[in-house]
């Protein structure tokens, strides 16, 4: 019996001191900070050359020679289609025959009237008889080389809407010529961001943004934001912007997609660090002190997402207590030792709290 009662004596007295070494055990907890900053959002974009244009037909033909190939870089300037010539050129040969005997009448209507036999009147009828032959003589000219179509600014062809032998009409769409050297990107941003852009944006100074490609790599080159619509979309209470970026190496091409991340000012944010969170189904909780040092669970929404840090949109106040380490080692309801830690002093030490 007085085995079995030291037994249970040594049993109880481990007990108490364990009990009494968890109940020393203390956590650090800290509250959000509130301070301005800087958040990165991203807005959906759509790509677009800042030159990007339909080459037509200027003339109805067979077309007889093709110059260029699809997805060709092209030069100003640079021959791409021939349509056959033959019957322009020869309505312009008729149009210099005609200039040519307009301007002999007109120099014999000239001794003429020189001589007092035509009246001067004559003499102007040849002279505007002579400036019509010469006009049908430039047009029928201009119709000539619209046979030729030439690149009208340095770019990449698209691929081809006839081939070698279609009879165009006038007015026939060819191909799609883009000057890729530069990009415009547009992307929609909400009523409350235009605002708070607008608000602090000082003078005139354009703000960069990056593009994030389709495969989530970022552009190497920033952009500028250069242009803001009139009016804001009704539907969707949107306002476009447009970025403009180099293109260099033309990577980007006309009709690409991607994303448009921008820095966009918060005033009085509520800062918490990522490893004070934890998800349940989706949802974003963290643990709460109230008064008495019991833990509750408490849902939060996140605003937008930092390096190691939350910006809280709603489920917390400045004033609240929250479990910084040791989530997995509590449980709701539970009461702990807390060791409190200024939030200033967390986020500076982001690194060395975090697991």
């Amino acid at each position: 019996m007085l085995l079995s009662l030291s037994t249970l004596f040594f049993q109880t007295s481990c007990e108490s001191k364990i009990e009494a070494k968890e109940e020393k055990t203390e956590f650090l907890v800290t509250s959000p900070l509130k301070k301005d900053t800087l958040i990165s959002k991203d807005y959906v974009s759509q790509i677009h050359a800042i030159s990007h244009i339909e080459v037509r037909a200027l003339e109805k033909g067979y077309l007889q020679k093709i110059f260029v190939d699809e997805g060709q870089l092209v030069k100003k300037g640079q021959l791409m289609f021939q349509i056959m010539p033959n019957m322009y050129q020869a309505e312009l040969e008729k149009a210099q025959a005609e200039a040519s005997f307009a301007q002999i009448e007109y120099q014999n209507t000239k001794k003429l009237t020189s001589s007092n036999i035509v009246s001067p009147n004559e003499l102007a009828m040849a002279q505007a008889k002579l400036n019509k032959a010469k006009a049908e003589v430039s047009l029928a000219r201009v119709h000539l080389g619209f046979t030729q179509i030439r690149a009208p600014f340095e770019g990449i062809m698209d691929h081809f809407e006839v081939r070698l032998g279609s009879l165009v009409d006038e007015g026939e769409l060819m191909t799609t010529l883009s000057d890729n050297r530069q990009m415009w990107v547009y992307f929609n941003v909400p009523e409350s961001e235009y605002l708070d852009y607008k608000t602090s944006q000082k003078g005139n100074n354009m703000k960069k943004v990056k593009l994030i490609l389709a495969n989530q790599q970022v552009f190497e080159y920033p952009g500028l934001v250069e242009t803001i619509e009139a009016d804001f979309n009704n539907e969707t209470g949107n306002i476009a912007f447009r970025a403009t970026f180099p293109n260099p190496n033309g990577l980007l091409r006309h009709g690409s997609t991607g994303n448009i991340r921008m820095e966009v000012p918060m005033k009085n944010a509520l800062l918490i660090p990522q490893k004070a969170t934890f998800e349940v189904l989706d949802k974003k909780y963290v643990y709460v002190l109230d008064k008495n040092n019991v833990i509750h669970s408490k849902e939060i929404t996140v605003a937008a997402e930092l390096p190691h840090i939350y910006v809280v949109q709603k489920g917390l106040g400045e004033t609240d207590r929250v479990l910084l380490e040791g989530l997995r080692l509590v449980k709701e309801n539970e009461k702990i030792h807390p060791k409190f830690v200024e939030p200033g002093k967390v986020m500076s030490q982001l690194e060395l709290y975090a697991e």
